[in-house]
């Protein structure tokens, strides 16, 4: 299996230079919306294709990078300087015969792929007249796409190196998308010798059906009759279609066809069929919660494949290990969390519930212990800095004690600024200094109160709200006093407070500082 090491991208979409690494299993692309991560795949699945008409349909002036346009537009605007996109898939052969050479960007001898879309040298002159007659003008139309091996050797749709499947949540239930899908699985589970067989027995039998059963209906026409359509528009890859129970899967709902789609591409095959390579758009997408863990359970159970997923799921991210997901920026940066330590990346595959995603693609966030601490967060940060969370573009994330640590794992790997707010637990040298020695870092910073007697975040509110606290939450025919009932109901006392005392409310100093501090 010719798995994928390396794409090189060049003025492709919004990359105007990008190198990504894989995994030659699994790759999980991660990132915000914009970042990029359906044109790595868009990438991946154009240059695998070799397909002139799929790369055409959508369009050298969308696949173009707009930043390379604009600076030939502002230089000499001369032939020789119009931009080329280039595509270029470094496989993991070994010097495999008209695969190998040197015939890529790098210079280096392996083997590959080579996409270039760039102006057809044939019209080189009237390009130059084009470009002459109206400065404005960009020659999109004069370009033209060609597929070639490393060993410098062309290739086509008909003739690919690497067999792959490409499957689009957002656009599953599309008549295109379900043909195409149809069409793809069809070639990867019948040779050419089977299909040319099935499609001339298919072109015969419609043949047939024009002469057994239409004779009749002709026979009352003259100069016009009836006939089947038998062009290629017409055949039998584009009439079969997959069903389930009988009924086709395009008449199941979107969710249902993404699970089916998805499991029919990562089940096992024959010997003797081949797919490499399996792209994945979103596959969360219309999915319940039940079905996505079915999902996540038989992504993580494929061998042999090569898998490349988009995904904006913490679900799929952490259960398939962080370690294999590659976050794409969206100035163009990109961060591999290879280096996240085995005890992590196995702690959030078993997590309960975690927020790995959104902690991912935060610049700033303050980690908080308890349901409490996040109620009242966004009350206590408008008190204190004037503006709300999200004005300043920062997020809480209530992780529980325990879990502190494997965040700032990840803090580490992302730079992401940290402010973690715990409570001192009796301890404060213990729980709050010595605890995280290990993980001192720039961007990251511990915040609890110092005073070993203000143990908890609600003893601390209360001993500097206490009029407040009592107000709110004293009440008749009460057995408790409002310091027992705030320990004893955390997550009801605070959101009593936030109901009854939102503006009111002073944070414990050592929030203030937190504030102060992930503010800056």
């Amino acid at each position: 299996m010719p798995s994928i090491e390396k794409l090189v991208l060049l003025n492709f979409k919004k990359f105007e230079r990008l190198e990504l690494d894989f995994s030659p299993d699994l790759n999980l692309l991660i990132g915000d919306n914009e970042a990029g991560k359906s044109s790595v795949l868009l990438a991946l699945e154009l240059a695998m294709s070799g397909s002139r008409s799929k790369v055409e349909s959508v369009g050298v002036e969308t696949l173009l990078n707009a930043k390379a346009v604009q600076a030939y537009q502002a230089g000499a605007r001369t032939v020789a300087d119009l931009p080329e996109l280039v595509v270029e898939l470094y496989l993991a052969g070994k010097g495999i015969p008209g695969l190998n050479g040197n015939n890529n960007s790098r210079k280096r001898e392996c083997d590959g792929l080579q996409m270039v879309y760039k102006p057809i040298d044939d019209f080189s002159k009237d390009i130059a007249e084009a470009l002459k007659a109206d400065p404005t003008n960009f020659p999109y139309e004069y370009y033209g796409v060609q597929f070639m091996t490393f060993g410098g050797e062309a290739y086509s749709s008909v003739k690919r190196h690497v067999h792959h499947l490409a499957i689009d949540s957002s656009r599953i239930d599309s008549e295109y998308a379900a043909r195409e899908y149809t069409r793809t699985v069809f070639t990867l589970h019948a040779d050419v010798r089977a299909r040319s067989r099935l499609e001339n027995a298919y072109r015969q039998n419609k043949s047939s059906f024009r002469d057994d059963y239409l004779a009749d209906l002709n026979g009352d026409l003259a100069d016009y009759q009836f006939a089947i359509r038998t062009s290629t528009k017409a055949n039998l890859e584009t009439d079969l279609v997959i069903t389930e129970d009988g009924i086709p899967i395009e008449n199941k709902g979107k969710g249902h066809q993404c699970f089916v789609k998805t499991e029919f591409a990562l089940r096992r095959r024959k010997a003797e069929e081949r797919l490499d390579v399996i792209l994945l758009e979103e596959p969360e997408n219309h999915l319940s919660h039940t079905a996505m863990n079915k999902l996540v359970d038989r992504i993580a159970g494929a061998d042999n494949k090569q898998l490349f997923i988009a995904t904006h799921s913490s679900l799929i991210s952490a259960r398939l290990s962080l370690q294999k997901a590659i976050l794409l920026g969206a100035a163009g940066q990109m961060t591999r969390l290879d280096g996240l330590p085995d005890d992590t990346a196995k702690f959030f595959m078993k997590a309960p519930d975690n927020n790995v995603l959104e902690f991912a693609l935060s610049k700033k966030v303050i980690l908080v212990e308890g349901d409490a601490e996040f109620i009242l967060m966004d009350a206590l940060y408008r008190k204190h800095a004037g503006v709300s969370l999200q004005a300043n573009r920062i997020h809480v994330i209530s992780v529980g004690g325990t879990s502190f640590k494997r965040y700032l794992d990840l803090a580490k790997l992302l730079n992401v600024k940290v402010a973690v707010i715990r409570d001192n637990d009796g301890d404060y040298q213990r729980n709050c200094v010595d605890n995280y020695a290990g993980h001192a870092m720039p961007n990251a910073k511990i915040f609890a109160d110092k005073d070993n007697l203000r143990k908890t975040f609600e003893i601390c509110l209360f001993n500097d709200n206490q009029a407040l606290c009592e107000e709110a939450l004293i009440k008749p025919r009460m057995t408790l006093e409002a310091l027992p009932y705030m320990l004893a109901n955390k997550a009801d006392a605070a959101f009593e407070l936030l109901l009854k005392k939102e503006n009111e409310l002073i944070a414990p100093a050592y929030i203030q500082e937190a504030i102060q501090w992930i503010s800056a």
